[in-house]
């Protein structure tokens, strides 16, 4: 697999660091992940993009819990996104639902828009749809170039079934980043069995502290496992 397909989810500059060491080429870059990951600092952005030479996606995200955001939180993201896009990022990652769990297709389209000519991935709010196949038509008529689920399951690999739907229903008119568990151990088989184009790991390793950050390891062990 193209490393170029393979994203490494960073919780800080460190984590990009260790990512970059590993032999990644691409990352999501976020922080806050105890909340399930919120927007990096400016500064992290640069210095992933200028420094570390990667190819940075960027979490767009302003706080945990839902993915329902007031006036204010949106026009914080639209902020966020402008600045992403100064900075050279190659792309941004958001998520955007109504509270019964539709997406929102007003919002992601104005995301889209904004973000233009840099790709939108949707993120993991994929998982708390309410249909998934709908979800997946309304996010390929808003214009997202690919979609980061598990498969509506706690991981990837549990998600396979869907994941494999996804693929197979999408046609190629979007790509489906498989994430969610993935280790350098179950990789090339979820890959084998799905048929996803794109791949997604933390390649984690936990601190004494609880906290934890991206193994260089473990993404050179990945990296190995996708390799053909």
């Amino acid at each position: 697999m193209d490393k170029n397909r393979i994203e490494i989810c960073c919780g800080s500059i460190q984590s990009a660091a260790n990512a970059k060491a590993g032999g990644a080429e691409r990352v999501e870059l976020c922080q806050g992940l105890v909340e399930g990951g919120t927007t990096p600092s400016p500064s992290a952005i640069r210095y992933a993009v200028r420094d570390l030479g990667l190819k940075v996606f960027v979490l767009v995200r302003p706080r945990g819990g839902d993915f329902c955001y007031n006036p204010l939180e949106v026009e914080t993201m639209e902020e966020d996104v402008r600045f992403c896009k100064e900075a050279g990022a190659a792309g941004v990652v958001v998520g955007f639902l109504h509270p019964d769990g539709r997406i929102d297709t007003e919002l992601t389209r104005r995301f889209v828009r904004a973000a233009a000519p840099l790709p939108v991935t949707f993120h993991r709010a994929f998982d708390e749809c309410a249909n998934p196949a709908a979800a997946l038509e309304e996010i390929i008529a808003c214009g997202c170039a690919r979609i980061l689920t598990s498969g509506c399951k706690p991981t990837a690999p549990e998600g396979a079934r869907l994941l494999q739907q996804l693929v197979k229903q999408a046609e190629g008119r979007i790509s489906i980043l498989a994430g969610g568990g993935v280790t350098p151990e179950n990789a090339a088989a979820l890959l084998a069995l799905t048929g996803v184009p794109e791949i997604h790991g933390s390649c984690k390793s936990t601190r004494p502290d609880g906290t934890w950050e991206t193994d260089t390891g473990k993404v050179r062990a990945l990296l190995q496992a996708l390799e053909q």
